[in-house]
């Protein structure tokens, strides 16, 4: 069964997540930071991963440490579900509209973290939380799941439409990548034989 379970207390902030890789969407999410549970419940829904998170955080200071540590916890917990990560497919690529927006999400479970952004928003805040946060998530998430991600906003107006793509581009192409390979169910998608953290 490819699940995992994390908890991340810090003096910042109290985490806990859990993953169902294999599952069909179903989420309960509270991170004190109403759109930022909106876009989590958008990424467990397409990519079919069923999602638990609970978080508390210094909210009264900002919304900064809660987004970032939701990052690492979910990531943390994606990557220790996915194991040696024998038999996926690896590889996850989505072009997601939403109304006038636009974004590409290309994803490698390689193991090797790293985040490309090219992603602009027309408006600083959604509700209370800050557009410039949401990189921060992307970011702390590719590098606790052990992703290679490409990120990119090709066009949109509204920065709703904007941020929604691209979670729900992240949950496509993470659908993918995630998903048993029929043709190799076994083995390690590498020529060096291994995905692990040298990999």
């Amino acid at each position: 069964m490819r699940q995992a379970r994390v908890e991340r207390n810090t003096k910042e902030t109290r985490i806990a997540a859990a993953v169902n890789l294999d599952g069909s969407g179903v989420y309960d999410i509270s991170s004190g930071i109403g759109f930022l549970d909106h876009m989590l419940e958008q990424l467990s829904r397409h990519s079919l991963i069923d999602l638990t998170l609970k978080a508390e955080g210094d909210l009264h200071i900002d919304f900064h440490h809660t987004t970032e540590d939701t990052g690492i916890a979910v990531g943390q917990a994606v990557k220790e579900a996915l194991g040696e990560r024998a038999g996926i497919t690896r590889y996850g690529a989505a072009l997601v509209p939403l109304d006038e927006a636009l974004s590409r999400v290309v994803v490698d479970c390689s193991n090797r973290p790293y985040l490309v952004w090219k992603v602009g928003f027309t408006a600083a805040k959604l509700g209370e939380m800050d557009t410039e946060l949401f990189r921060e998530w992307f970011q702390a998430f590719a590098q606790a799941a052990g992703l290679t991600l490409h990120m990119e906003s090709l066009y949109g107006e509204n920065s709703h439409h904007i941020a929604e793509s691209l979670f729900k581009g992240l949950a496509r192409a993470l659908r993918q990548a995630i998903a048993i390979d029929a043709g190799a169910p076994a083995s390690v998608p590498s020529t060096k034989g291994v995905l692990s953290d040298a990999g």
